[in-house]
């Protein structure tokens, strides 16, 4: 997965347009209004005086940054100008993307590789975690346990075959109850992503004081458990259709694994962070609008909106989850 996304002509490295040919569309390709809006809450947390840092990780093509730096430009000047605005992002060719996108913004905007330590700000991620490479595990009924499905060659394609669950991963597989080892079927599949608890865990640790941010679509770890789940939640697209077959198409093919929200919350706290909130982009989304109702909406924002927090759109499929270190 990592292979196939990341590296060099991977899926990511790779311009793309939204549409039957491209992406699928995204809280962010649905108009300014999401960024805005993120923007909003962000001012809000800002206003503590010792809040300098705004870190976006994995900015994709820059977009949302743009959407947040111009509100912030138009509503908010004075605070955006004791702000820190930085995107993390290792890859040459996107940041290329980004910096394009950003070239008529006012606003300064920096580059790292990786977090530091000491982040006194929010460090906030849109569809991040989904796109970590994700492990696929296989239930055995004789041996009650799990296996790990792996990728293998055979004559010039790749297949899955099934092999025994690394050692390093056991510490990142939910456990299984004696009463739903008894009625879990043989072969049910679950994703585990060692690679996104552990960035997790990590961003946590970097943070001194201020907010940790994710807006993404997952479940918890007990709605991973559904009969009508049993083959695990990882997909492929492709020219915006999914295609059953994860290993066809490699490097031109999106692939994505629900996360575990349990396991990332869980990560947070064990790293010293409060949880503030989790739910739905549909209710975090309308907690901020509650604070200014008596704005004036133009009809393309409020189609914006109902895109956006509409539960047959995009509302209820992503969640957010807020964390704190005060």
């Amino acid at each position: 997965m990592e292979l196939a996304l990341y590296s060099p002509g991977g899926y990511y490295e790779q311009p793309k347009q939204i549409g039957r040919a491209g992406d699928f569309y995204t809280s962010v390709s649905v108009g300014p209004l999401f960024g805005e809006l993120l923007a909003r809450q962000f001012a809000t947390w800002l206003k503590d005086s010792q809040l300098t840092e705004l870190v976006e990780i994995g900015a994709h093509d820059g977009s949302l940054a743009r959407d947040i730096l111009n509100w912030f430009a138009l509503h908010e000047p004075e605070t955006a100008s004791k702000v820190n605005y930085s995107i993390i992002e290792p890859s040459l060719e996107r940041r290329t993307w980004q910096q394009t996108t950003l070239s008529n913004i006012r606003l300064t905007v920096r580059w790292q590789d990786k977090l530091h330590d000491g982040i006194r700000g929010i460090v906030f991620s849109n569809e991040l975690l989904d796109a970590m490479p994700a492990h696929r595990l296989r239930w055995d009924v004789s041996q009650q346990c799990w296996d790990e499905w792996l990728v293998d060659c055979e004559r010039d394609r790749l297949i899955w075959r099934s092999g025994k669950l690394r050692q390093d991963l056991q510490g990142f597989v939910p456990d299984v109850p004696d009463e739903l080892a008894k009625v879990l079927p043989d072969g049910f599949t679950i994703e585990v992503s060692s690679a996104a608890i552990n960035w997790w865990a990590n961003a946590s640790k970097s943070l001194e004081k201020g907010y940790l941010v994710a807006v993404d679509y997952g479940f918890s770890e007990q709605e991973f458990f559904r009969p009508d789940r049993s083959n695990g939640t990882a997909r492929a697209y492709f020219q915006h259709r999914l295609v059953d077959d994860l290993l066809a198409n490699v490097g031109a093919q999106d692939l994505t694994a629900h996360v575990n929200w349990t396991a990332i919350q869980r990560a947070g706290e064990n790293a010293g962070l409060q949880t503030d909130l989790f739910c739905s982009q549909e209710e975090f989304l309308t907690r901020i609008l509650r604070k200014i109702a008596d704005d004036q909406w133009t009809p393309e924002q409020i189609k914006q909106l109902k895109t956006l927090t509409h539960p047959g759109f995009l509302g209820r499929a992503f969640r957010v989850l807020v964390q704190n270190r005060k």
